[in-house]
């Protein structure tokens, strides 16, 4: 039963062939079997199954409030949630409720969806292999002594690993798509402001997107059609949210409807340092894919692309800098035990942030500082509007941009988390989608030889999800990810 699509259970649930109390103790069971992989802060079973009871009550009186209502769905623990501690996989929050619902968290509700579980991130969603996180280190379902990928790395494992059909991560500067590449599953990040950001715990604002993660490509699409939207609540909720909304089913393209299609192939050279063997290999494969199915095809070159780390790690500090000040010890979270008012402020943000979460304040607040805001922060915006202008420049000419998610496959637990530049280079192909605002999907393009995912991203122009699932569909139905290993695999 788990190693089925959320999509497939839709339509079990609906003919009646079993009930979401069965799917969803299937599910529990599974997570239960995989404990060691670290995915869940937190998993309540008997919330959990209570919801599937009420969501079987009305499949059985007939008022079945979505195709959704009774699937599991799996929440990266830094999306609010009245119902369950919010921690952002902090000792800042350790034990922080919050008094209302993210919109995407009232969204799945409404459509009967069963919350499931609460997944470890890197602290504040700041890192790219989940070791960030102060609570757990998650682990790679395929090798669990390598990283998930970060920082989504719990929602990806928990798909990955079976233990959840659906999961919702977020993705500032790869967080959905690059763990999805490394465990083996579908992960998208929709067009900056599709989604609404209202419950989203900040770390970069301008950049930050919720996005679904799943088995197939069509679940992708079923769960983010139910999330999307325009928000009042959220000031850059897009109003093409509403005008533009994704299909809950995919029609993949057929050989007809491929044939011309312009695709971009942004593509490492051979022996490019730092890119895998495999990864290179995927790429020669995806091409000839392409070509086989009479695309268009053109490789292209971005002017900026060698530039797009140093000016994602001076914008997402800097409002990393400045969001994180709330957390002051005052208003709500970690409060040191201290008598001075500046003691109090300094202590509780030693104490309650990690490493990682320091590093990024302290260099924000560096581009912030004055003498240094025009040379760093207002160039890096500068910088970033030249590459939303070249990605607007690539779709005058192209219906698609294919490329590596990821230099690399799953690297080792501990490999990366002294050197901070080399874990940066982990967002290298993935960072420029959300500076550029668009859209872009991951999906399996098979195995290395140590039998680890290997990703391909493809990004599509603004609000293009519906041509942009449709295209990733039918790549997938040629790439099949082999998952008999995982399905009889415990930890």
């Amino acid at each position: 039963m788990i190693d089925r699509t959320a999509t497939q259970h839709s339509q079990s649930l609906e003919k009646g062939e079993y009930t979401s109390q069965e799917l969803t103790r299937a599910y529990l069971d599974r997570a239960n079997a995989c404990s060691s992989l670290e995915m869940f802060n937190a998993l309540d079973e008997s919330r959990i199954m209570d919801a599937a009871k009420k969501s079987d009550e009305r499949i059985k009186k007939g008022n079945r409030l979505s195709p959704l209502d009774g699937v599991p769905v799996a929440i990266k623990d830094n999306i609010c949630d009245r119902e369950e501690k919010t921690t952002c996989s902090s000792n800042f929050l350790k034990d922080y409720r919050s008094p209302y619902d993210a919109t995407v968290i009232e969204k799945l509700r409404s459509a009967g969806a069963v919350l499931y579980g609460r997944t470890n991130l890197d602290e504040f969603a700041m890192g790219s292999s989940t070791e960030n996180s102060a609570f757990r280190t998650t682990r790679n379902p395929f090798d669990p002594a390598r990283v998930p990928g970060g920082s989504s790395g719990g929602s990806a494992a928990a798909v990955g690993s079976l233990s959840a059909p659906l999961a919702l991560g977020s993705d500032t500067g790869g967080s959905i798509r690059q763990p999805a590449s490394f465990c083996g599953i579908v992960g998208m990040k929709p067009t900056y402001g599709k989604v609404s950001r209202y419950g989203l715990v900040a770390f970069a604002s301008s950049l930050d997107q919720i996005g679904p993660m799943s088995l197939s490509v069509e679940d992708s699409a079923l769960l983010l059609s139910l999330i999307e939207g325009k928000d009042t609540r959220d000031s850059t909720s897009h109003p093409y949210a509403d005008k533009y909304p994704t299909a809950a089913t995919v029609k993949p393209y057929s050989g007809k409807d491929l044939k011309g299609k312009k695709v971009g192939i942004l593509f490492p050279e051979a022996k490019s340092e730092g890119f895998d063997e495999s990864v290179l290999k995927a790429c020669t494969d995806m091409r000839n894919w392409l070509e086989k199915q009479g695309c268009v095809v053109t490789e292209i070159e971005s002017k900026l692309w060698k530039y797009v780390i140093p000016i994602y790690y001076i914008l997402a500090t800097a409002e990393a800098s400045s969001n994180l000040s709330r957390f002051d010890g005052i208003r709500y979270g970690r409060r040191s035990q201290q008598s001075n008012l500046q003691d109090l402020y300094v202590r509780s943000r030693t104490e309650g942030f990690g490493p990682e979460v320091k590093r990024r304040i302290l260099l924000g607040t560096f581009v912030l500082s004055s003498g240094y805001f025009d040379a760093y922060y207002n160039s890096a915006q500068k910088a970033r509007r030249m590459v939303r202008a070249e990605y607007l420049q690539f779709f005058k000419d192209l219906d698609f941009i294919v490329q590596p998610t990821s230099p690399t496959t799953a690297f080792k637990i501990g490999e990366k988390a002294e050197n901070p530049i080399a874990m940066y280079q982990s967002d290298l192909m993935t960072i420029s989608v959300n500076l550029g605002g668009v859209p872009a999907l991951s999906l399996p393009m098979g195995m290395d030889s140590d039998g680890l995912p290997v990703g391909m991203q493809i990004t599509a122009p603004h609000f293009e999800e519906d041509s942009l699932f449709r295209f990733a569909a039918s790549v997938e139905s040629d790439f099949k990810l082999d998952r008999s290993g995982i399905v009889t695999k415990t930890y």
